[in-house]
């Protein structure tokens, strides 16, 4: 699955490429409970084809309808807000209470040079700002330092674009197919390595990216930033505690390990002959996932897409 704001800025240079005008509609505010959160993106054309979304149902139906009626058409960049009153709620299927404001720009092909710098940067596993003047209609695209909240202040856009969630997965095993899946879902660009050659030949999963040698020199190859996360499946001490080693001592947000209450007391007691500082020790999830008595491989699976959600936001 790709990165869904990649693949809304990819869909709407190849329209505008090929000589359509789409639109550019983006998230701007919202107030209350909101489907979509500040950044969400939607492209779309007249002949109502869309990428991406805002809202969902009839928010967005409500857009490509005022699109395609030409509402749109001699108008400039312009800010829709919905939630205005309770029976536009009801009408629309917005939460109670919930308001969004979206931006909505013709995507003229001035528009290609930001959106193609913001795609290689996301390809790239590189944080960039677009900055876009409203009353201007112009756009700069700057580097981010750190994670920066998308914000509209009513003239200017400073629009984050952050690196895609990645996960790596050590041993190729049918719980890493089930976490696959799961991760990919919520969109984690997945990558399962196995030194175990056998284990990779065997692979029955979605399509991900398959490596083999050992974890550490992977960890290693890869690079890791902050917005890895890395979790051991293989079961060999041999080949986790190489994992482990490596990626504690790195930025990955998460590090997680597969096994019992009496087999993590093991691994944490190898882990600290391996010279680890114990804040590094600390920061392993294990076991990995949350304790929902979870038995089967895909119930594992939730468990620890479960966990890694709250960590994600902060909640643990």
């Amino acid at each position: 699955m790709k990165n869904s704001t990649l693949a809304v800025l990819q869909k709407i240079c190849a329209w505008r490429e090929s000589g359509k005008l789409p639109w550019l509609c983006t998230v701007v505010r919202t107030l209350g409970s909101s489907p979509r959160p500040v950044g969400s993106l939607m492209a779309c054309v007249h002949s109502g084809e869309q990428i991406g979304s805002v809202s969902g149902g009839c928010v967005e139906e409500d857009l490509l309808e005022k699109i395609r009626s030409g509402e749109f058409v001699t108008a400039s960049t312009q800010i829709v807000e919905y939630g205005l009153d309770p029976e536009q709620n009801e009408r629309l299927g917005l939460p109670c209470g919930g308001r969004i404001s979206v931006l909505v720009e013709p995507f003229e092909a001035e528009g290609l040079e930001w959106a193609n710098q913001v795609i290689l940067a996301l390809k790239e596993r590189r944080s960039v700002l677009r900055l876009f003047n409203m009353e201007r209609n112009q756009t700069v695209v700057e580097t981010a330092d750190g994670v920066t909240e998308t914000s509209f202040d009513g003239s200017v856009l400073r629009h984050f674009f952050g690196a895609r969630q990645r996960m790596l997965l050590i041993g190729a095993g049918q719980l890493a197919v089930a976490i696959s899946e799961l991760a990919q879902a919520l969109d984690f660009e997945v990558i399962v390595t196995d030194p175990r050659k056998q284990m990779l030949e065997l692979w029955e999963g979605p399509e991900v990216t398959l490596l083999g040698g050992m974890p550490d020199d992977v960890i290693r190859e890869l690079g890791v930033d902050a917005q890895t996360a890395i979790i051991t499946l293989s079961h060999d001490p041999r080949i986790d505690d190489m994992a482990l080693m490596e990626a504690l001592t790195e930025e990955a947000w998460y590090v997680g390990a597969l096994g019992s209450q009496k087999t993590t007391v093991k691994r944490l007691e190898r882990l600290r002959l391996l010279e680890l500082s114990e804040s590094e020790i600390s920061r392993l999830h294990a076991p990995v996932g949350l304790s929902i008595g979870s038995k089967t491989p895909v119930e594992i699976a939730v468990a620890v897409m479960a966990e890694l959600i709250q960590v994600r936001h902060g909640e643990r």
